[in-house]
Protein backbone atom coordinates (compact mmCIF):
# COMPACT_ATOMS: atom_id res chain seq x y z
CA UNK A 1 0.00 0.00 0.00
CA UNK A 2 0.88 3.44 -1.18
CA UNK A 3 1.35 6.25 1.95
CA UNK A 4 0.34 9.68 1.24
CA UNK A 5 3.26 10.91 2.96
CA UNK A 6 6.19 8.65 0.76
CA UNK A 7 3.84 10.27 -2.24
CA UNK A 8 4.70 14.04 -0.96
CA UNK A 9 8.47 13.17 -0.99
CA UNK A 10 8.67 13.17 -4.45
CA UNK A 11 5.54 14.92 -5.76
CA UNK A 12 6.84 16.08 -9.30
CA UNK A 13 6.84 11.89 -9.60
CA UNK A 14 4.05 10.50 -8.13
CA UNK A 15 1.11 9.22 -9.81
CA UNK A 16 -1.23 6.40 -9.71
CA UNK A 17 -0.30 5.93 -13.15
CA UNK A 18 2.89 5.43 -12.80
CA UNK A 19 3.22 3.18 -10.34
CA UNK A 20 3.75 -0.41 -10.86
CA UNK A 21 1.24 -1.93 -9.20
CA UNK A 22 -0.61 -6.17 -9.64
CA UNK A 23 -4.19 -5.84 -10.80
CA UNK A 24 -6.43 -6.20 -8.13
CA UNK A 25 -8.96 -8.87 -8.68
CA UNK A 26 -11.35 -10.84 -6.09
CA UNK A 27 -11.67 -10.50 -2.17
CA UNK A 28 -13.75 -7.02 -2.26
CA UNK A 29 -17.19 -6.55 -1.36
CA UNK A 30 -19.79 -8.24 -4.00
CA UNK A 31 -20.48 -5.60 -6.34
CA UNK A 32 -18.02 -3.14 -5.86
CA UNK A 33 -15.04 -2.45 -8.17
CA UNK A 34 -12.68 0.92 -9.09
CA UNK A 35 -15.31 1.73 -11.87
CA UNK A 36 -18.24 2.03 -9.17
CA UNK A 37 -16.10 3.78 -7.28
CA UNK A 38 -14.76 6.33 -9.53
CA UNK A 39 -18.10 6.95 -10.66
CA UNK A 40 -19.54 8.11 -7.39
CA UNK A 41 -16.84 9.81 -6.14
CA UNK A 42 -17.56 12.13 -8.98
CA UNK A 43 -21.10 12.39 -8.22
CA UNK A 44 -19.96 13.32 -4.70
CA UNK A 45 -17.06 15.64 -5.77
CA UNK A 46 -19.77 17.55 -8.37
CA UNK A 47 -22.37 17.58 -5.87
CA UNK A 48 -19.79 18.83 -2.74
CA UNK A 49 -16.54 19.90 -3.62
CA UNK A 50 -12.97 18.09 -2.84
CA UNK A 51 -13.28 19.50 0.75
CA UNK A 52 -15.91 16.86 1.74
CA UNK A 53 -14.74 13.89 -0.09
CA UNK A 54 -13.02 11.39 2.13
CA UNK A 55 -13.12 7.88 2.26
CA UNK A 56 -15.30 7.10 5.13
CA UNK A 57 -18.20 9.21 3.19
CA UNK A 58 -17.25 7.77 -0.05
CA UNK A 59 -18.13 3.74 1.81
CA UNK A 60 -21.00 5.35 3.06
CA UNK A 61 -22.17 5.99 -0.17
CA UNK A 62 -21.25 2.79 -1.55
CA UNK A 63 -22.50 0.94 1.27
CA UNK A 64 -19.65 -0.51 1.85
CA UNK A 65 -16.79 -0.10 4.66
CA UNK A 66 -13.59 2.27 4.46
CA UNK A 67 -11.79 -0.50 4.63
CA UNK A 68 -13.28 -2.19 1.58
CA UNK A 69 -11.84 0.47 -0.51
CA UNK A 70 -8.55 -0.01 -0.10
CA UNK A 71 -9.04 -3.40 -2.22
CA UNK A 72 -8.84 -0.88 -5.17
CA UNK A 73 -7.02 2.29 -4.09
CA UNK A 74 -4.08 3.55 -1.80
CA UNK A 75 -5.34 6.62 -0.68
CA UNK A 76 -7.70 9.19 -1.62
CA UNK A 77 -5.63 10.76 -3.78
CA UNK A 78 -5.83 7.29 -5.95
CA UNK A 79 -9.36 8.01 -6.60
CA UNK A 80 -9.14 12.19 -7.54
CA UNK A 81 -6.34 11.06 -9.73
CA UNK A 82 -9.07 8.33 -11.34
CA UNK A 83 -11.70 10.63 -11.09
CA UNK A 84 -9.67 13.47 -13.17
CA UNK A 85 -8.63 11.35 -15.70
CA UNK A 86 -12.80 10.11 -15.87
CA UNK A 87 -13.59 13.28 -16.03
CA UNK A 88 -11.82 13.89 -19.51
CA UNK A 89 -13.30 11.19 -20.90
CA UNK A 90 -16.20 14.06 -21.48
CA UNK A 91 -14.22 15.05 -24.89
CA UNK A 92 -15.66 13.69 -27.90
CA UNK A 93 -12.10 13.21 -29.84
CA UNK A 94 -13.77 11.07 -32.23
CA UNK A 95 -16.11 14.21 -33.09
CA UNK A 96 -13.22 16.23 -33.14
CA UNK A 97 -11.61 14.07 -35.79
CA UNK A 98 -14.33 14.24 -37.58
CA UNK A 99 -14.20 17.45 -38.36
CA UNK A 100 -13.36 19.01 -41.51
CA UNK A 101 -11.22 22.12 -40.85
CA UNK A 102 -8.84 23.14 -38.31
CA UNK A 103 -10.68 25.96 -37.23
CA UNK A 104 -13.87 23.86 -36.44
CA UNK A 105 -11.54 20.86 -34.55
CA UNK A 106 -10.66 23.49 -32.47
CA UNK A 107 -14.27 24.68 -31.91
CA UNK A 108 -15.44 21.33 -31.04
CA UNK A 109 -12.27 20.79 -28.61
CA UNK A 110 -12.69 24.26 -26.85
CA UNK A 111 -16.47 23.94 -26.21
CA UNK A 112 -15.43 20.44 -25.59
CA UNK A 113 -13.04 21.42 -22.86
CA UNK A 114 -15.16 24.12 -21.69
CA UNK A 115 -17.90 21.89 -20.62
CA UNK A 116 -15.85 19.46 -19.07
CA UNK A 117 -14.54 22.26 -16.59
CA UNK A 118 -18.44 23.71 -15.81
CA UNK A 119 -19.59 20.25 -15.33
CA UNK A 120 -16.75 19.14 -12.93
CA UNK A 121 -15.88 22.81 -11.08
CA UNK A 122 -13.44 20.53 -8.72
CA UNK A 123 -11.17 19.53 -11.71
CA UNK A 124 -9.85 23.33 -11.93
CA UNK A 125 -8.85 23.54 -8.20
CA UNK A 126 -6.74 20.80 -8.24
CA UNK A 127 -5.00 21.82 -11.61
CA UNK A 128 -1.02 21.43 -11.26
CA UNK A 129 -1.51 19.24 -8.00
CA UNK A 130 -1.30 15.91 -10.10
CA UNK A 131 0.56 14.89 -13.00
CA UNK A 132 -2.94 13.88 -14.81
CA UNK A 133 -0.95 11.52 -16.92
CA UNK A 134 -4.16 9.05 -16.86
CA UNK A 135 -4.63 7.68 -20.45
CA UNK A 136 -7.88 10.31 -21.36
CA UNK A 137 -6.21 13.09 -20.09
CA UNK A 138 -2.87 12.29 -22.56
CA UNK A 139 -5.65 11.51 -24.85
CA UNK A 140 -7.06 15.12 -24.54
CA UNK A 141 -3.90 16.29 -24.57
CA UNK A 142 -2.43 14.69 -27.83
CA UNK A 143 -5.91 15.92 -29.50
CA UNK A 144 -5.03 19.44 -28.77
CA UNK A 145 -1.51 19.33 -30.06
CA UNK A 146 -2.68 17.77 -32.61
CA UNK A 147 -5.37 20.38 -34.28
CA UNK A 148 -2.67 23.70 -33.08
CA UNK A 149 -0.16 21.41 -35.11
CA UNK A 150 -3.09 21.33 -38.71
CA UNK A 151 -3.45 25.48 -38.02
CA UNK A 152 -0.14 25.72 -40.13
CA UNK A 153 1.47 27.69 -37.61
CA UNK A 154 5.22 27.29 -37.40
CA UNK A 155 6.57 24.96 -34.58
CA UNK A 156 7.64 27.98 -32.94
CA UNK A 157 4.07 29.20 -32.45
CA UNK A 158 2.16 26.01 -31.30
CA UNK A 159 2.82 26.16 -27.60
CA UNK A 160 1.62 30.22 -28.10
CA UNK A 161 -1.04 29.93 -29.67
CA UNK A 162 -1.95 26.72 -27.22
CA UNK A 163 -1.57 29.00 -24.46
CA UNK A 164 -3.73 31.79 -25.73
CA UNK A 165 -7.06 29.46 -26.62
CA UNK A 166 -6.88 26.97 -23.86
CA UNK A 167 -5.86 29.13 -21.29
CA UNK A 168 -8.41 31.19 -22.03
CA UNK A 169 -10.77 27.70 -22.15
CA UNK A 170 -9.40 27.16 -18.91
CA UNK A 171 -9.88 30.44 -17.34
CA UNK A 172 -13.39 31.20 -18.76
CA UNK A 173 -14.76 27.23 -17.78
CA UNK A 174 -13.34 27.83 -14.39
CA UNK A 175 -15.34 30.99 -13.48
CA UNK A 176 -18.28 29.52 -15.26
CA UNK A 177 -18.86 26.70 -13.42
CA UNK A 178 -17.86 28.36 -10.44
CA UNK A 179 -19.92 31.04 -10.73
CA UNK A 180 -22.73 28.27 -11.63
CA UNK A 181 -21.69 26.06 -8.09
CA UNK A 182 -22.24 29.20 -6.35
CA UNK A 183 -25.72 30.18 -7.68
CA UNK A 184 -26.80 26.44 -6.42
CA UNK A 185 -25.18 27.19 -3.21
CA UNK A 186 -26.84 30.17 -2.28
CA UNK A 187 -30.26 28.43 -3.73
CA UNK A 188 -30.62 30.82 -6.70
CA UNK A 189 -31.00 30.57 -10.15
CA UNK A 190 -27.98 32.35 -11.92
CA UNK A 191 -30.06 34.90 -13.06
CA UNK A 192 -30.98 35.78 -9.56
CA UNK A 193 -27.75 35.58 -8.58
CA UNK A 194 -26.61 37.91 -10.54
CA UNK A 195 -29.22 40.36 -10.24
CA UNK A 196 -28.35 40.55 -6.69
CA UNK A 197 -24.75 41.10 -7.36
CA UNK A 198 -25.61 43.84 -9.87
CA UNK A 199 -28.04 45.21 -7.43
CA UNK A 200 -25.53 45.81 -5.05
CA UNK A 201 -23.28 47.07 -7.02
CA UNK A 202 -25.49 49.82 -8.51
CA UNK A 203 -26.87 50.34 -5.01
CA UNK A 204 -23.38 51.39 -3.55
CA UNK A 205 -22.60 54.79 -3.72
CA UNK A 206 -19.02 54.74 -3.84
CA UNK A 207 -19.38 52.83 -7.41
CA UNK A 208 -21.21 55.57 -8.88
CA UNK A 209 -18.42 56.73 -11.26
CA UNK A 210 -17.58 53.60 -12.29
CA UNK A 211 -21.30 52.51 -12.77
CA UNK A 212 -21.79 55.75 -15.05
CA UNK A 213 -18.72 54.37 -17.71
CA UNK A 214 -20.42 50.83 -17.11
CA UNK A 215 -23.91 51.37 -17.52
CA UNK A 216 -24.72 50.34 -21.32
CA UNK A 217 -22.74 47.57 -20.82
CA UNK A 218 -24.36 46.57 -17.15
CA UNK A 219 -27.87 46.94 -18.77
CA UNK A 220 -27.55 45.04 -21.87
CA UNK A 221 -26.19 42.08 -19.70
CA UNK A 222 -28.61 42.22 -17.15
CA UNK A 223 -31.52 42.41 -19.99
CA UNK A 224 -30.12 38.79 -20.70
CA UNK A 225 -30.16 35.45 -19.20
CA UNK A 226 -26.24 34.53 -17.68
CA UNK A 227 -26.69 30.95 -19.59
CA UNK A 228 -27.14 32.87 -22.74
CA UNK A 229 -24.31 35.53 -21.95
CA UNK A 230 -21.78 32.66 -21.20
CA UNK A 231 -22.60 31.18 -24.53
CA UNK A 232 -22.06 34.45 -26.77
CA UNK A 233 -19.15 35.56 -24.72
CA UNK A 234 -17.03 32.12 -25.18
CA UNK A 235 -17.99 31.66 -29.06
CA UNK A 236 -17.19 35.61 -29.57
CA UNK A 237 -13.75 34.90 -27.49
CA UNK A 238 -13.04 31.72 -29.51
CA UNK A 239 -13.81 33.87 -32.50
CA UNK A 240 -11.52 36.40 -31.97
CA UNK A 241 -8.88 33.65 -31.05
CA UNK A 242 -9.23 31.69 -34.52
CA UNK A 243 -8.94 35.00 -36.34
CA UNK A 244 -5.78 35.69 -34.63
CA UNK A 245 -4.08 32.35 -35.72
CA UNK A 246 -5.37 32.99 -39.17
CA UNK A 247 -3.49 36.14 -39.39
CA UNK A 248 -0.53 34.98 -37.54
CA UNK A 249 -0.71 31.72 -40.50
CA UNK A 250 -0.91 34.38 -43.04
CA UNK A 251 2.13 36.57 -41.69
CA UNK A 252 4.15 33.35 -41.73
CA UNK A 253 3.17 32.51 -45.11
CA UNK A 254 3.67 36.05 -46.48
CA UNK A 255 7.53 36.14 -45.02
CA UNK A 256 8.16 32.76 -46.08
CA UNK A 257 7.22 34.18 -49.61
CA UNK A 258 9.47 36.96 -49.03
Amino acid sequence: MVKAADRAKNPARSSVWLENRAARSGGGPAGLDRERIVTTAIRMLDEEGLAKLSMRRLATELNVTAMSLYWYVDTKDDIIEFALDAAHGGIDLDAVEEATSWQDRLRLMAHDYRRMLVAHPWVSSISGTYLNVGPQAVAVAKGIYQVIRSTGLPAQGQPGATSAVFQFVYGFGTVEGHFERRAVETGMSQQEYYQEAVDAFVADPRFAEDLELMRPTIEERVSRSPESLWDRDFDYALDVLIAGIEVMVARGEAEGDG
